[in-house]
């Protein structure tokens, strides 16, 4: 949909492989009627995401995995992530996001999620990337998981693992997450951790 603040004079594709870049030149309101100059920004094209809190409420735990990420070796970091389970929204699966979840937990954790639920969704980098992730919570049972996961065929190799909610706290105010995901991800769940424990306590009562 058309932004009435924002005028596009001209989009062109700069690079196309897996992800694409587009160079825009536009201009933007600025107060009133009074207009931007001309500017050029160039934009890194790679689909949209889902994320999922895996949630065991029985043993008040996060299922978390740990995998290589080429990013954080370019900018010279640890390249060994602590994450929640994510992945791209193919453009065939755009209306099914929620599928796009389930299969990736079914993928990277070796579990079925129930009662999947949207918490929200945001820009991991709106500076120069269109992308979104939409965050979804869902209950699973962390007893049944295997130790490792992911699709080798595309280079995946996930180890799985369980935090505690205490522990999930400590591990965040000792920095130990650099994942923009992870790090939204696990505020949100601390934050609301009454209302999902709530949320399936109440549903195990109905189900009695």
């Amino acid at each position: 949909m058309p932004n009435p603040d924002v005028i596009v004079e001209r989009r062109d594709p700069v690079f196309q492989g897996y992800f694409q870049v587009d160079r825009w030149q536009l201009r933007h309101r600025i107060d009133g009627d009074t207009w931007s100059p001309p500017l050029v920004r160039e934009v890194f094209e790679r689909g949209h995401a889902i994320a999922v809190l895996p949630f065991d409420p029985v043993r008040n735990c996060l299922v978390v995995i740990e995998q290589f990420r080429m990013g954080p070796l370019a900018a010279g970091r640890d390249p060994w992530m602590i994450e929640i389970v994510a992945g791209i929204i193919e453009p065939d699966e755009i209306h099914d996001p929620r599928g796009v979840a389930q299969r990736e937990c079914r993928e990277e954790i070796g579990a079925e999620v129930e009662d999947l639920f949207e918490v929200l969704t945001f820009l991991p980098s709106p500076g120069a990337v269109s992308e979104t992730v939409t965050l979804y919570c869902g209950r699973v049972d962390s007893s049944l998981l295997p130790e490792f996961a992911g699709n080798a065929d595309e280079g995946e190799y996930i180890r799985i693992s369980t935090l505690t909610l205490p522990e999930l706290s400590d591990a965040l105010e000792a920095g130990r997450f650099e994942n923009s995901i992870m790090l939204i991800a696990a505020q949100w769940l601390l934050l609301n951790q009454q209302k999902v424990q709530d949320r399936w306590t109440q549903s195990a009562h109905v189900g009695v």
